[in-house]
């Protein structure tokens, strides 16, 4: 038999495999975090059997326990251990036990040899993660460095966590060994003391957590039978060259490994090991973030895109002719995609109708709210042949369909073959109606729509000859600003249409886009800017 030194007993549970020495004269089993080997299981007793060391033999007694201790299969209550005896405490075959003795003793060669492939291990490994630091995604970089350290320290498990933009650390991947993701987002365990080093930058060794006051410090992680922890800050060294960056310090997280058995991830090569591995890491991790941001944002980017195609496809082609009338129209968002909108529809009376809108607000929430919008249009502008019905329809359609910050203004007119023009503005910017005789702004209609349920919309009815022209706008074009802060103005506006008013709306509102952009300069632009002009032909 040999020393008992050199006596395991080889585990493997829901955990991975271990290796527990016997390395004292009583050795206790059971379901009580005071045993020196904690088995999980409702078969097991709280102190369910023991083994004693005696002159290099290893002898398992029953303690009395329920559900009984088996070797090789059969019920004992106490057996003399030899190599490969298999163990199994209770009825459950859950978690494995195996007593192997080693008979090569413990030598100063060996663990100089141990040494040298850790480091042989740890130089692989560090070159795997210069290398794959700026080419993987993140979770694969924290699952390469998890399985690393669990492997270097021999620890059950382990876990990190990393600093959120608040400097508060969030937990991230949690593995187990065999390379096994633990299931969950949350990890059990103690959070005092990875804050404690994340805290302090210091690194933190628990030998035993069941010595001392310890225990009721962690009560939470002794109960899994946590004996020992080993947590590491993870520490992004900067090399910086003027005084006004960041420190060249930078905590970004800390690692965190722990094992049930007593005595555990004392290794001082796996320690030195480990600390080596914690600086990598951080600048493998801190690049793995910013290079999956870089790809969330080129996502992002290209999705805008598609959805800026998207929006511009359901706008109509800028300029239409009719057989009484000429329309030219443009809208430029101040992002990817705006909440400006505009539209056409040929009712049954042979009238051409037109409609402008803003959405309050900007970017993506208003674009979506523009197109519901367009498809309300599109769905009831064929069946009213008055602009008043259609304004209100739009706006019991908001509500009914109970959207958010759904308030938008728009400008909805009708245009006959005979020159007759009905039109509602519900709380639009007031378009400008360019005759031969003069200018008069179209303001006749109603609140914005999705104020009020209930709202009642007016509308009016004029005649327009041959000639005259409808400018309407959105807000974007007369709040346009330049680098002084002044607004383009709707004096600007109107003087800018009026100096080539006998010219086609294509001309005029070529034009006008012209005169904003010089106008504005440098200055970026602010706000959606959508122009459409129709020009009554006779």
């Amino acid at each position: 038999m040999a020393a008992p030194s050199t006596s395991r007993l080889v585990v493997t549970d829901t955990l991975g495999r271990r290796i527990v020495p016997l390395d004292k004269p009583l050795f206790t089993i059971g379901r009580r975090s005071e045993t020196d080997l904690r088995l999980p299981g409702a078969d097991i007793s709280r102190v369910h059997a023991e083994i004693s060391v005696e002159r290099g033999v290893c002898t398992i007694r029953d303690r009395a326990s329920r559900f009984g201790t088996f070797v090789n299969g059969e019920r004992t209550s106490e057996h003399v251990l030899v190599h490969g005896d298999h163990i199994r405490l209770g009825r459950s075959g859950d978690t494995e036990v195996t007593f192997v003795v080693d008979d090569e003793a413990p030598s100063v060669e060996k663990s100089a040899v141990s040494a040298a492939t850790e480091l042989r291990q740890m130089a692989a490994l560090l070159e795997g993660l210069r290398a794959l630091g700026s080419g993987r995604v993140l979770d694969e970089v924290l699952a390469l460095v998890l399985d690393s350290a669990i492997d270097v320290t021999g620890a059950e498990r382990g876990f990190i966590m990393l600093a959120n933009r608040d400097v508060q650390l969030e937990f991230k991947l949690a593995r187990a060994r065999g390379h096994v993701t633990l299931p969950g987002r949350t990890f059990e365990t103690s959070r005092k003391i990875p804050e404690k080093v994340f805290a302090t930058g210091e690194q933190m060794i628990v030998e035993d957590l069941l010595d001392g006051d310890l225990a009721q410090l962690h009560t939470g992680t002794v109960a899994l039978g946590i004996r020992h922890v080993l947590c590491t800050p993870l520490r992004l060294v900067r090399y910086v060259e003027r005084a006004d960056q960041r420190g060249a310090d930078e905590m970004i997280g800390v690692l965190y490994l722990d094992s049930r058995e007593r005595g555990a991830l004392k290794s001082a090569s796996a320690r030195s090991a480990l600390e080596t591995l914690s600086a990598e890491a951080a600048l493998a991790i801190e690049n793995a973030r910013l290079y999956r941001e870089a790809l969330d944002k080129a996502k992002f980017e290209q999705e805008l895109k598609v959805a800026a195609a998207i929006q511009q496809s359901l706008l109509p082609a800028s300029n239409r002719d009719g057989a009484f009338f000429t329309t030219s129209a443009a809208s430029v968002p101040c992002r990817a995609v705006g909440g400006d909108f505009f539209d056409y529809v040929d009712l049954t009376t042979g009238a051409f109708g037109f409609i402008l809108g803003d959405v309050a607000g900007k970017g993506s929430p208003a674009a979506l709210l523009a197109a519901a919008v367009l498809g309300m249009f599109s769905s009831e502008a064929t069946y009213q042949n008055s602009a008043a019905p259609l304004i209100t329809r739009l706006n019991h359609g908001l509500f009914r369909r109970a959207i958010e910050a759904r308030f938008l203004t728009t400008f909805y007119g009708i245009l006959s073959p005979d020159g007759s023009f009905l039109y509602c503005n519900a709380g639009h910017n007031p378009p400008f109606l360019v005759t031969a005789n003069g200018v008069r702004r179209l303001e006749t209609g109603g609140v914005v729509l999705g104020l009020f349920e209930h709202a009642v919309f007016d509308e009016e009815a004029l005649t327009l000859q041959p000639g005259d022209f409808i400018v309407a706008f959105s807000d974007g074009v007369s709040e346009a600003m330049n680098e002084a802060g002044d607004e383009f103005s709707d004096e600007r506006l109107l003087a800018c249409v009026e100096s080539s008013r006998t010219a086609s709306p294509q001309v005029v509102l070529d034009a006008l886009l012209k005169d904003v952009r010089a106008f504005c300069g440098d200055a970026p632009q602010s706000d959606d800017v959508t122009i459409v002009m129709v020009r009554y032909d006779g």
